[in-house]
């Protein structure tokens, strides 16, 4: 077990010391605040969907629709059961704060953090799982997320639908099930820009980071519990919950460590855009993305023995 926990703590270690280029870049206004949100963009709508699609350029057979299939629905139960499980929390908190907490609490990392960790920890053939998954937390924070910070007024099936980051990652669902393979030079290509994903979004979060307010962050005992809840009780939960169901070794890990992600970076975006407390927003995705140095590795070294 301790060898397992070590090569998982190197693993994760190798992530935080690229988010600490990004943190030092932006320290020393190399990477201005300006830039990041382009980057940002160019993550979430063209390399994440790259890595999707470059992810699902695989032969088709039974046993691995079926592995897909039960991956979108216990990704998706997942999903309702933590925005159940989440509602008694941060009750007492105002309104705008409970509503940036509890939404932080729910959604985790898949597209920056989960895939470069699914990649780092389990290896290519544990991509292809944890890209369906990407494909539901797209859909799921783009309609239920939506709700939750603002309001049913504010929900649009064209805009949950009908953007770049759920087209390109459905376009390769798409090609997946239809058996068709890119050609060479256009999955030469994909493939390229799959690879930046890791380094890049590393770098993003680091840079983030050097702009928060660290100090305050540390001293509020609401974030705390919110952390408490993203980083152990939910991930927690999944990893019990999941037992019985009896999920291959390498899809058991993929969807307890995508769970044990950090918070999302949409959060704060979508705390903004809707009106919510954007201060407590991104210092829980700050605190939980900092603290998962400690807990990533041990839940994922906790998969691998239950899920073995």
């Amino acid at each position: 077990m301790l060898s397992n926990l070590l090569v998982v703590a190197a693993q994760v270690g190798t992530l935080f010391l690229m988010m600490a280029v990004g943190f030092t870049l932006a320290k020393l206004n190399r990477l201005t605040k300006e830039a990041v949100p382009q980057i940002s963009f160019l993550l979430l709508y063209v390399v994440v969907p790259c890595v999707v699609v470059d992810a699902l350029q695989t032969e088709r057979n039974p046993e691995l629709l079926r592995e897909l299939g039960l991956t979108a629905i216990v990704v998706s139960a997942s999903y309702v059961a933590y925005a159940l499980i989440i509602l008694p929390f941060f009750r007492r908190r105002p309104e705008a704060t409970r509503t940036a907490l509890q939404f932080g609490a729910v959604y985790g990392n898949t597209g920056f953090m989960g895939l470069p960790l699914v990649r780092a920890v389990l290896g290519e053939e544990a991509l292809i799982y944890a890209s369906v998954a990407f494909v539901i937390f797209m859909l799921f924070s783009w309609t239920h997320g939506v709700v939750v910070m603002g309001g049913r007024k504010q929900f649009s099936l064209k805009t949950a639908l009908v953007n770049p980051g759920v087209l390109g990652s459905a376009a390769g669902l798409a090609l997946f099930l239809a058996g068709i393979r890119l050609p060479g030079l256009v999955g030469n290509a994909v493939g390229f820009l799959a690879d930046v994903n890791t380094p890049l979004a590393m770098v993003v979060i680091g840079a983030q980071m050097a702009w928060a307010d660290l100090p305050a962050t540390f001293r509020s005992p609401v974030l705390y519990q919110g952390a408490a809840v993203k980083l152990v009780l939910l991930p927690l939960i999944t990893a019990l919950a999941l037992l019985p169901l009896r999920l291959s070794p390498l899809l058991y890990c993929t969807i307890v460590i995508l769970s044990a992600a950090p918070t999302a970076g949409v959060t704060s975006m979508f705390a903004v855009r809707f009106g919510q407390d954007e201060e407590s927003a991104a210092q829980l995705v700050t605190l939980t993305t900092l603290l998962s140095i400690v807990t990533l590795p041990l839940f994922g070294v906790l998969a691998s023995v239950l899920g073995n």
